[in-house]
């Protein structure tokens, strides 16, 4: 059985919010989305508004979902939805950083390999 892990493509005022990995070390340094994995028992959903919260001290609300199952690796899918802040301003809880991006800005972190062809997918059909 795969491991789900859930992103959430924040979006404000037409930016997308990326976040640098602290870790592991072979992660570190790279840009992601939001999100981690989803505990036994849990929806994916639930699972993204909590994990936002760990990690960005926002709560959160789902939008869309961006395509289907991403697979990050044989055993791992990705799965992504669209979202807004309801309540807080992001912090770095658990990353090293945070950054919204425009959509000219978007190649301009370097984003790990299993969130690329989201990001890819967001860039084309725009986000504004």
């Amino acid at each position: 059985m795969d491991l789900v892990v859930v992103g959430a493509a924040i979006i404000s005022d037409g930016r997308l919010l990326g976040a640098q990995r602290a870790e592991p070390p072979h992660m570190a340094g790279g840009w992601e989305l939001p999100g981690g994995k989803v505990d036994p028992g849990e929806s994916d959903e639930d699972a993204l508004v909590r994990e936002c919260h760990e990690e960005l001290a926002v709560k959160i609300r789902l939008k869309h979902r961006i395509g289907t199952d991403w697979r990050l690796s044989e055993r791992s899918l990705l799965r992504v939805w669209t979202a807004e802040i309801l309540e807080g301003e992001p912090r770095p809880l658990e990353h090293l950083a945070l950054r919204w991006l425009t959509p000219d800005e978007l190649y301009d972190v370097a984003w790990l390999p299993g969130d690329l062809p989201v990001i890819e997918a967001l860039a084309h059909q725009g986000f504004s």
